[in-house]
């Protein structure tokens, strides 16, 4: 299928202890001068190359001497007295959908291999101002189609806890670099749950903030395109929040983009959960295919509200969400035929794009006013019964995926609890609710499975409401045991 992972790389390798905290420790570390930049680059690229060609989570390297001598120029910043901000010295390695000027920016494809920007998109730019030095990016399918990370250029990104499974997507490189701690924190990005399954798979944090939080900007439309949004992934919610600090914030290139401080989040997130009401989705009274075994343990981890004080409620189906799905299409297909009509249109080009992306485009195609009008319509009609909701519920809650991670050989799963999918990505619909909706919805650890991989739970939050979101993920960290439970790949710090 591509370029297979490094199986002569280490079983396992030791930690060293200075990757082995969280992001915000690392951060006063460093400010403090306990720890220099130059220390962090050099333990990051040992640990990388020790552990990425395994995985095969971050690629597009810089070379090492420059990672190196970017990292002593932030340390002669912090000898003059500049402190740049919070992530000052780290490494960060962007996903590679988003423009990153002075590194490749790919999309997985070999439509559009080598293809360098001279910007930066916003995401970077905060990344930048913040003080990250870029390593690299991190992997991605191609053009970010399909919720498994694999494409011709780069090869599969193999999951945290197995290599030899799925990693999720498309923000797989993402979760892996981040379970596998060759960065402190990362940016992803999420249109059909890119932020939020591949966190559940690799038992990390990932938020999709809601529509406007985090600019996405420069674009060729700052102004329909309201499926896909960037955001935060970490190891731990205080992590993540900081990390939404830094991405989130008006920007005058993203009319649509939210006014508002963004170091809100870094106040504290403990908070008093108890009479928080929980709306548990489910699988939506049958309608969705989900393993049996994954939908019972993702129904036992809503035990740990109880520990929190949290009420649980079963919702009972409120929607038709096969009209729904027809929805979610059409919109998707709208968004890609401008994404992808320039290459598809190129006969050299066309042919270099992956069948599910010509697919698209060739969908695309068909779409009349009428039809665009109607799913904008039952969108619409499934925001107002969302809202209906938070009426009675502070918080909504359904499975991550509808099954574990399969096979990274797969180019996807052609059926899901014995129902077979008629598409490349209909196995992850449970993720379109929270999508069309646009609101703040969490990917989050929900334990592992009898084969020890990490399965997950999305947390879904009323609109523009991510520092509750952000709360009750603390309070769940907090609660449930799951960060203990680190990667075979990796050993005791030492």
């Amino acid at each position: 299928m591509n370029r297979p992972l490094d199986s002569a790389a280490p079983a396992s390798v030791a930690l060293p202890d200075i990757l082995a905290t969280d992001a915000l420790t690392l951060s006063r570390r460093i400010r403090s001068r306990e720890l220099s930049c130059l220390e962090l680059m050099q333990a990051t690229l040992v640990h990388l190359d020790s552990l990425n060609p395994r995985f095969n989570a971050v690629v597009s390297r810089i070379e090492p001497e420059l990672a190196l001598r970017q990292a002593r120029d932030k340390d002669q910043l912090l000898d003059q007295g500049q402190w740049q901000g919070w992530m000052h010295g780290f490494p960060q390695a962007p996903k590679d959908l988003t423009a990153t000027a002075g590194l490749p920016t790919t999309f997985g494809s070999p439509a559009l291999a080598g293809n360098m920007t001279a910007h930066d998109s916003v995401v970077v730019e905060r990344l930048r101002r913040d003080g990250a030095i870029l390593i690299g990016k991190t992997n991605t399918p191609e053009f970010g189609l399909g919720s498994h990370t694999y494409n011709p250029l780069h090869g599969v990104t193999g999951n945290a806890y197995d290599p030899t499974r799925s990693a999720g997507g498309s923000s797989g490189g993402t979760a892996v670099a981040l379970a596998l701690h060759f960065l402190p924190v990362a940016d992803g990005s999420d249109m059909m749950g890119s932020l939020r399954n591949p966190a559940a798979w690799n038992n990390v944090y990932g938020l999709r903030p809601g529509f406007g939080r985090v600019p996405m900007a420069p674009a060729a439309d700052v102004f329909y395109q309201q499926l896909g949004t960037e955001g935060p992934m970490a190891r731990n919610p205080q992590d993540l929040a900081w990390l939404l600090s830094t991405l989130a914030g008006p920007d005058a290139r993203a009319p649509l983009s939210l006014p508002g401080d963004p170091l809100q989040f870094r106040q504290p997130l403990q908070a008093d959960l108890r009479g928080r009401r929980i709306g548990w989705l489910g699988d939506f009274g049958g309608y969705l295919p989900i393993e049996p075994a994954l939908l019972a343990a993702n129904r036992a981890a809503l035990s740990h509200f109880d520990t929190l004080g949290c009420l649980v409620e079963e919702v009972a189906p409120f929607f038709p969400m096969e009209r729904l799905w027809r929805s979610w299409c059409v919109l998707r297909q709208l968004i890609l035929a401008g994404h992808l009509g320039g290459l598809y249109g190129n006969p050299a080009t066309r042919e270099l794009l992956k069948p599910e992306a010509r697919w698209e485009f060739e969908q695309s195609q068909g779409l009349d006013a009428a039809t665009i009008a109607q799913a904008m319509a039952t969108r619409s009609e499934w925001y107002a019964a969302v809202m209906k909701l938070f009426e009675r519920y502070d918080h909504l809650v359904l499975p991550a995926a509808q099954l574990p991670p399969f096979d990274a050989r797969w180019h996807w799963p052609d059926q899901v609890a014995g129902r077979a999918m008629d598409t490349y990505h209909r196995w992850m619909e449970v993720v379109i609710g929270p999508s069309l909706a646009g609101v703040p919805t969490a990917g989050v650890p929900a334990g592992f499975d009898a084969a020890g991989l990490p399965q997950g739970l999305q947390f879904m939050a009323r609109p523009q409401a991510e520092l509750a979101l952000l709360q009750l993920c603390e309070g769940w960290y907090q609660a449930t045991p799951w960060r203990h439970q680190a990667p075979p790949a990796l050993r005791t710090p030492v």
